[in-house]
């Protein structure tokens, strides 16, 4: 079966235990996002497995995809999840056609695990953000370094 869309995603994740979770704000004409994935713990709270956090606006860069985690112990497939929920939610509610996001260098291998990821989900390597002087707009939307 495929799923399509960020309803059918949710009833998905609800009969696998897990809760399903997007806010959105449109704070200046944007569209500000957070999508969580989480299980309850106890019947009253929730322990979040798995985030995405991002803007999109129109544009050409369209959807800026800030932060993901994952919990170290979430259970197998809570990232591909959170990325197919984010997806689902960007073609369905907002006109962007592409996205852009920084894999930020705070330690190598994260970094090298974050490139592959994004690769390997069509992805392009546009640039390395560093030290120089032009990047530092970048650097300050983006919180660091990376690519």
């Amino acid at each position: 079966m495929t799923i399509t869309s960020l309803t059918q995603l949710g009833e998905e994740a609800l009969e696998s235990g897990l809760l399903l979770r997007i806010k959105v704000s449109r704070p200046l004409n944007l569209w500000a996002l957070r999508l969580v994935v989480a299980n309850y713990t106890e019947p009253d709270k929730v322990q979040i497995l798995g985030e995405m956090k991002g803007w999109a606006y129109k544009g050409v860069s369209g959807l800026q995809l800030d932060t993901m985690r994952v919990h170290p112990k979430a259970p197998l497939g809570v990232g591909h999840l959170v990325w197919a929920a984010t997806m689902a939610w960007v073609l369905e509610e907002t006109p962007c056609e592409h996205a852009r996001l920084l894999a930020i260098r705070d330690n190598e291998r994260q970094h090298a695990r974050l490139v592959r990821y994004f690769l390997r989900r069509g992805f392009n390597i546009v640039r390395e953000v560093g030290a120089a002087p032009w990047d530092l707009p970048l650097r300050i939307v983006w919180g660091g370094s990376g690519t």
